[in-house]
């Protein structure tokens, strides 16, 4: 499973199209095997989704995603995890592994 985690300063980003760069951990056997930090390519819509697919993301954890964004993901069958809490990466990647990551409302202002 390779899951993707917008970051800005080192904590999950609280709005997933202005993230500095991705976490983008590999996880076998619900244990992370390897993590890299990515620069995104310009942001502009549809291009992330097809970046994401491209790199071969199964899941994104993020605090919040416009609509048109998760339609996208969708469409290339990457699943969307909205509302988690702030937290550093290597925090918010081992609660969802134990299935423990805490998530609410989607905080993006787009709607």
């Amino acid at each position: 499973m390779r899951i993707a985690i917008p970051v800005c300063g080192g904590t999950l980003c609280p709005h997933f199209g202005r993230a500095e760069e991705f976490a983008i951990i590999d996880v076998i056997d619900d244990k992370v095997t390897d993590v890299n930090y990515l620069t995104p390519p310009p942001h502009e819509p549809g291009v992330l989704p097809a970046w994401m697919h491209e790199l071969g993301v199964d899941v994104i954890i993020c605090s919040g995603m416009g609509p048109r964004a998760q339609a996208f993901f969708n469409q290339y069958g990457i699943k969307v995890i909205i509302g988690a809490p702030v937290l550093p990466v290597e925090k918010a990647i081992s609660q969802y592994l134990a299935g423990a990551l805490p998530t609410g409302e989607n905080i993006c202002e787009h709607h």
